[in-house]
């Protein structure tokens, strides 16, 4: 048996350095309480929500990439899957927290140096936080599949000024049973 000495298993589209082992963020472990939402005041701006949505990326032949909204994701490394949600009448910038449940933990994570990222103590939630502009009123977040990610159910809580926008359920489904379905009821807001 031959065991490899670094294996990445999730790691961010937009992300493309710095590993963080698991026992690494140890000390930055919550429980999950700590990641459930805490009723705020928005204390910024209105929050509209015209449009939610999770699914895959895939580059065509012409090198551009294209969303297709999906509740199943093939277990194939290098497949990119995440979340798009549209703000009305946003104005500046928003701070958006993820919550992505695992059905297992991982043997790594990857992320731009764990900056904004905490991991649970039992390796099965990560929580990333970012403020960022909009574009054209959108904010979204992609994950690649590495080797070695837990086929199964998952689920990606996204909120905005501590309010849930959007609660994406979806499965990471072994190369057998990879249809990709398009157009699928996707997240609830």
């Amino acid at each position: 048996m031959r065991i490899l000495a670094a294996t990445v298993v999730l790691t961010s589209s937009l992300l493309t350095t710095g590993f963080i082992h698991t026992s690494a963020l140890a000390n930055n472990a919550m429980t999950l309480s700590q990641s459930t939402p805490q009723l705020q005041p928005n204390k910024t701006q209105p929050i509209n929500i015209s449009k939610a949505e999770f699914g895959v990326i895939v580059r065509d032949t012409e090198g551009k990439f294209n969303f297709t909204p999906t509740i199943r994701v093939p277990l194939e490394e290098g497949s990119k899957y995440g979340w798009r949600i549209q703000i009305r009448d946003v104005k500046g910038q928003v701070t958006w927290r993820e919550v992505l449940r695992l059905p297992k933990p991982p043997e790594t994570w990857a992320t731009d140096n764990g900056e904004n990222f905490t991991l649970s103590a039992d390796g099965t939630e990560a929580v990333t936080k970012r403020t960022q502009l909009p574009k054209d009123g959108v904010i979204e977040n992609f994950w690649t599949i590495a080797p070695g990610d837990p086929p199964g159910k998952h689920i990606i809580y996204v909120y905005v000024d501590d309010h849930l926008v959007g609660n994406f359920e979806f499965e990471i489904v072994p190369k057998g049973n990879r249809e990709v379905k398009g157009r699928e009821r996707l997240g609830k807001i």
